[in-house]
């Protein structure tokens, strides 16, 4: 991970960083981009030369664009001109993310911060440089890129400690979940997610864990854990990752589908749909990994995450369409598509949840369904709740993150969908709208705390097919960032 300081005085000129700012509408549309404030004395004629270099590049200063400078013999070396829109934390983002990829060749860069930088912006510029530079390689072909430190020049650095040290955590647990994302399935099973989960909290104050392994399962009677990992070499395992400050006056559960490679069973999947079922688990890595930086911020808000864990795999010890599945507390379900496992796995920890811990407030993430993308597209992500208040909460801290999420309805009409002759609910109707009608289903297990329940299903958004803004390819840590800005307003 790149390292990242806040100075009050430059030690390195040899690549400098100057933001541009929209000067407005001209005559002619668009004035030419001037350069922000600086916040700190630099190099003579440096900004002179950036205020008349950007008319003659017809740069505007929109978010993330660029212009880099030569300048041989003089200091700085390079000189990079970077546009930061509106100048607000999403902007400074999409800045950072655009200038990381820009200057990956040199070793070493300085920005130049302007006077003026709320703290939302030094965090929003700290999360984009971390995050778009990620990398994620099993070995060690291919250049990695050069750049290794950057300096953030500041008048003074105590303004925006608190941040920085939130915005390091943020990047850092939300990398960790593209990491367990990205890793292909023959490297990752149930047992050796919980073993990743194990060495991450090992030592850290109040944060417990538990790992319950097939012959726990079984006790305690998590039958659709247990049915969905039927079928695989790799038994089931359901991770409880516990972060109890002493101050905690709320406590959130959260709940990951944690499929580690998902084949469909024996209602097998296509090739194409299959290649990229390594991503099944991520909603059970960004629940973790958001715990994981709860404790980390020392959030004042109790929180539990829940990671049910299966491989779905075809074998003659697979279940089969048309089984019926008691889930934990004695719910039963027919299933007639074993590709619609991920919501058989989560009604277990769902009823654990409600009936053990009694939380305050439930939340799952879920790469559930296909139609999640057919429905709002690759970046949205597709929220339910009956709860008004807690669903304005939670896309807020969405919105603030950077991410998207679509709050979606549960209609009356579908619940019938749901009704099954040989158990007590059907779990994969073929009627209605496939993400809306799984949202549904989960429902049923949130029992008196269905008022206080939200699910994300957010498969889409869980991957992203080529770099965009922070974004990179391959895993996105979807969901990390968003819970982490929630949690924060809950204590």
């Amino acid at each position: 991970m790149l390292a990242i300081r806040l100075v009050a005085e430059p030690d390195r000129l040899d690549t400098l960083v100057l933001p541009l700012r929209p000067a407005g509408k001209g005559a002619g549309g668009d004035a030419p981009a001037v350069p922000a404030p600086t916040a700190v004395a630099l190099p003579d004629g440096v900004v002179d030369e950036a205020a008349a270099l950007a008319p003659a590049a017809r740069l505007t200063g929109r978010a993330g664009e660029l212009r880099a400078q030569f300048r041989p013999g003089r200091t700085p070396g390079l000189l990079v001109l970077v546009g930061v829109g509106e100048g607000d934390e999403a902007s400074w983002r999409r800045a950072g993310a655009a200038l990381v990829r820009a200057v990956a060749d040199e070793t070493h860069i300085t920005i130049s911060v302007p006077a003026d930088a709320s703290p939302a912006a030094v965090r929003g510029l700290y999360e984009g440089l971390l995050l778009a530079s990620y990398r994620f390689r099993l070995t060690d072909a291919g250049d990695a890129p050069a750049l290794t430190g950057v300096d953030l020049l500041v008048a003074d650095p105590e303004p925006y400690l608190a941040v920085v040290e939130t915005a390091r955590t943020t990047a850092r647990l939300t990398r960790w979940a593209r990491d367990l994302t990205n890793t292909p399935s023959s490297v990752k099973n149930p047992e050796w997610f919980a073993e990743q989960v194990a060495a991450r909290v090992a030592g850290v104050p109040d944060l417990h864990l538990r790992v319950r392994e097939p012959a726990e399962l079984a006790a305690e009677g998590f039958g659709g854990i247990l049915t969905v990992g039927g079928g695989s070499a790799h038994g089931s395992r359901l991770v409880e990752l516990d972060w109890r400050p002493a101050d905690a006056r709320t406590h959130v559960v959260l709940v990951g589908k944690g499929i580690t490679f998902d084949t469909g069973g024996i209602s097998i999947k296509p090739v194409p749909a299959m290649k990229l079922m390594r991503k099944d688990m991520a909603g059970a890595a960004a629940v973790v990994a958001a715990t994981v930086g709860a404790a980390a911020l020392r959030l004042p808000v109790r929180v539990t995450a829940l990671a049910p864990l299966a491989e779905n795999m075809v074998s003659g010890s697979a279940f089969r369409p048309g089984d019926v599945v008691r889930h934990y507390g004695g719910t039963t379900s027919e299933t007639t598509n074993s590709d619609a496992e991920g919501r058989l796995v989560l009604a277990d920890a769902l009823a654990y949840a409600v009936q053990e811990l009694r939380p305050d407030l439930l939340v799952d993430l879920a790469t559930l369904t296909g139609a999640n993308a057919v429905a709002l597209g690759k970046r949205t992500g597709a929220l339910y709740s009956e709860n008004d208040e807690l669903a304005a909460g939670v896309l807020a801290a969405v919105a603030e993150a950077g991410e998207a999420a679509w709050r979606m309805p549960l209609p009356a009409d579908y619940v019938e969908y749901l009704g099954s002759e040989l158990a007590d609910l059907y779990s994969a109707p073929t009627q209605g709208a496939g993400s809306v009608v799984a949202a549904l289903y989960l429902r049923e297990f949130t029992g008196d705390l269905r008022d206080r329940w939200l699910h994300v299903d957010m498969s889409a958004p869980s991957w992203a097919d080529a770099d965009d803004a922070e974004l990179t390819k391959g895993a996105t840590g979807w969901g990390v960032r968003s819970l982490l800005r929630w949690l924060a307003t809950l204590g």
